[in-house]
């Protein structure tokens, strides 16, 4: 069976551009763990592009703070997921809601180890 036109070639490509905004827009609107990360973000990159000596410091000190970011969506996703199946309390859903905490607390850790690197030579 083939696929629809509007998931094929560029207009797959388009559509999945969207979908990831309407993804960040729906994290940012609900989760404040985002918000403030969103905010942090705002103001790491651009200082890491400005306090990085190299290309490569500069990658390393921008993409830890994207990564941050990158598992907050994951750990949002996993949460919703787990609530759209149920409310009920489980131990699974919250092993598995604890676990993409966890992810979130170790991303972070990263970052901060890649800028204490990066900036304390």
């Amino acid at each position: 069976m083939a696929a629809p036109e509007n998931h094929k070639g560029l207009k797959r490509i388009w559509n999945a551009f969207f979908y990831s905004i309407n993804g960040f827009k729906a994290c940012y609107r609900t989760e404040e763990a985002f918000k403030q990360e969103i905010v942090l973000a705002l103001i790491l990159i651009p200082l890491g592009l400005y306090l990085g000596e190299s290309a490569v410091e500069r990658l390393f000190l921008c993409v830890s703070v994207m990564f941050v970011l990158l598992v907050e969506l994951l750990n949002t996703a996993i949460e919703r997921a787990i609530d759209r199946i149920s409310f009920e309390k489980h131990e699974l859903s919250k092993e598995s809601k604890d676990m993409g905490s966890a992810a979130v607390l170790l991303s972070i850790l990263i970052a901060l180890f890649t800028w204490s690197v990066i900036l304390i030579r």
